[in-house]
Order: structure tokens, then sequence, then C-alpha cells
């Protein structure tokens, strides 16, 4: 059997604001063509379908467009939920269209409810299992309210419904693996500061695809994150984006590749004084990228957007990071004992641009605490001594 493992399509996301809707369309293209190209007989989605529980319109024609081409295309879908969909909203009328070929596992109810897809070699049961809030299912499977519990108590009731049919079984699930390494763009599942679980859950399926984690990552012997097929953070700049075409045979796993989705716009992190980054050819590459500046002047140019946005188009993030000021590790009241506000205004404007004020500068500063002073002496109303 060849299955297709994707997770965390994000549909309806941006970078930064940056419309996203167009890359997210050329990746399904692309998820189609490979579907036909290499004969892929199930299509697994490990959650995060969608960004967000309402999402925008536009992604929901995306999704169903999705479904209906892979299906077209001659491969069977298994989609569970993630921690950013609503598993109410995508799961709504999943058992009306199983008969279609398309399995949406959204519900404790039918976590040993598996997928069964015949090959050559006999029956594959497929387990989806999606991202399951603790506080929410804690009592309908009985356990802790803690992710190890709630994830250990659901893999455990599919791997006894594996164990009773015999042969050969696949894991769909969205969740943090221990020894996975994450991004930026995750949204954090920890309860009580724990978000993470043992690869030992997921001990007797001869796969496991699992979805949340962005990066592309192997965690175990047969586990592995196939990633978000975009960027969806500059921490994310250089990682070959995708899905894993896997391949079991009669005793299990055969093989796992890479399938390199197409980029739609690479990601560069440029730093340097902003004459810096508008002169030097060694950014030329980065002239067509996503671009995240960060400006070490002293002070904030002025229109620095508008002149990085002259040669860098699709210029997303500028931040401001001068050289680094000695730190103080001074309590605040230690570091304000004895120092007048202008010393205390004067030492901000050093904190934050490196340099303290120039004398015109500090002309201002003096002019400013004098009209607070003045003003403040007017407030005071006249008290009439006896």
């Amino acid at each position: 059997m060849r299955l297709l493992h994707t997770s965390d399509w994000h549909l309806g996301r941006s970078l930064h604001r940056a419309d996203q809707a167009p890359a997210q369309e050329a990746f399904v293209d692309h998820l189609v063509d490979v579907v036909r190209a290499e004969g892929v007989d199930v299509v697994a989605v490990a959650g995060d379908v969608f960004d967000r529980a309402i999402p925008p319109l536009v992604a929901v024609a995306l999704y169903s467009s999705a479904l209906l081409r892979l299906r077209d295309a001659g491969a069977r879908v298994v989609v569970s939920s993630g921690n950013h969909d609503s598993a109410a909203r995508l799961g709504v009328n999943s058992a009306l269209i199983d008969a279609s070929g398309v399995h949406v596992r959204t519900r404790v109810a039918r976590l040993a409810a598996p997928v069964v897809v015949d090959d050559a070699h006999g029956p594959v049961a497929i387990y989806a299992i999606p991202y399951l809030e603790p506080q929410t299912v804690a009592g309908e499977l009985g356990v802790a309210a803690s992710h190890a519990a709630v994830l250990g108590e659901a893999t455990a009731r599919a791997a006894a419904d594996l164990r009773a049919r015999g042969g050969r079984g696949i894991a769909v699930a969205h969740g943090w693996v221990t020894g996975g390494e994450p991004s930026e763009s995750e949204r954090d599942i920890a309860v009580g500061g724990v978000g993470s679980v043992p690869a030992s859950l997921f001990d007797g399926f001869a796969y496991t695809a699992l979805g949340h984690l962005h990066r592309p990552q192997q965690v175990g012997e047969a586990l592995r994150y196939s990633g978000s097929p975009l960027p969806y953070s500059f921490s994310e700049a250089g990682q070959v984006k995708g899905s894993l075409l896997v391949d079991l045979d009669a005793r299990g796993l055969a093989s796992v590749e890479t399938v390199a989705a197409p980029l739609h716009r690479a990601l560069a992190t440029l730093r340097g004084p902003l004459e810096e980054l508008l002169t030097s050819a060694a950014h030329a590459a980065a002239e067509g990228a996503y671009v995240a500046a960060v400006l070490t002047d002293a002070v904030v140019p002025p229109g620095a957007m508008d002149r990085l946005r002259r040669r860098f188009p699709h210029v997303l993030q500028l931040r401001h990071e001068p050289a680094a000021v000695a730190a103080d590790d001074r309590s605040y009241a230690a570091r304000l004992a004895g120092r007048s506000d202008r010393e205390v205004a004067a030492d901000f404007v050093a904190h934050v641009r490196g340099t303290g004020p120039t004398p015109g500068e500090r002309s201002l500063l003096e002019d400013a605490f004098t009209g607070v002073r003045l003003g403040e002496l007017e407030d005071v109303p006249d008290v009439e001594v006896a």
C-alpha cells in the first residue's frame, strides 16, 4: 500500500499579513499531481486543516475542492482534526461522506473504528486519532486531564482493536511527541507545562503519520512529522517543505520518501545597517523573497520600511536591534536611586538606541521637564493662610 502523509495545511493563514492562499492552492495542485503520478492509495492529513476554528470561506472552498480532486485522482482520503480545527465543524456529516472514500475523524467514539484498505498483502487498518483537548475529553475517556493520559488512552484503544484484527496498522495523530523540534509558528498545546507525549504510545503501528510540528522530522523508527507544506514563520526558512510518500509491504513499513512541495517564495532574514542592506550585492538573492529585516543602526533611519520595500518588494517585518548595551542586573528601584528625572530620561534614550541624547535632545528634555514642573505648580490651588 502506498500512503501520502501530509499535515498542517493551515488553510486561511497568512504570513505577517501576506496572503498565502495562492501558495496553498499551488500546494493542493501539487498534491493531486503526486497522487496521480505515484499511484497513491491513501492520502493521510494529520490535522490542522484550517488555521482557526471558523475559517474564511475561501479556505473552506479550497478544502472542499482538495478532497474532491484527491478522490478523483484515485486516492482515499483520511483526515484527523488538529488543535487549530473545530472538531465539530470539520467532522460534520463525516459518517455520511465515509461512503465516498473520504474519512474524517474528529470524535472519541471513533478512535477504534479504522479505515480499512486492502492491498496485495491483505488489509491495512488506518486509525485517525484527532487532537483531543484534555479538559474536554478526559471524562469521556476516563483518564486524567493531561495530554499524555488522553492520547495514551486513545492510542491504547486503537492498538487494542489492531491486535484483535491482526495485520498491519497505521496511526494518524496530531500532537507533540517527545524529541520533536518545534518552530515559531505552532500554537502551544501544553497543559500544566507539559505538552509532549512519549513515542512509545505508538508502539505496535507499522507507521505513525504525525501532525502539529511544522518542521519535517523523524522522532522514532516509524514515527514522522511531514511538517507544514509552507513556511509559516521566518524560523522555517530553508526547510524542505512537502509530504512523505510511505510504502508498506507484507511485513510493514518498507520505505519513506520526501516529496518536496513547490516553493512559492523563499524566506530571508537580513541583518545590518540600513544602507548596507540597500546597497550590498550579497543580498541580491533576497530581492524576490519574503524578507524580515533587522536594522542594527544606532537610530532607526527615517522611512526605513519604504526604502527597504524599493529593493525588497516583499519585506514583511522590520525589527530594530542596535548594538547591545551592557546588562544591568540591579533592581529597578536600585537603578533609579539618587538619580534625577533628567538622568533617568537620558538613560532611557541610551537603552533604546545604544547612544545617549545629543546636546540638542538634552535641551529638549530640559524644556519638557521644566514645562511639566511649571504646569504642576499652576495646578496647585491657592491656600489661604489664617
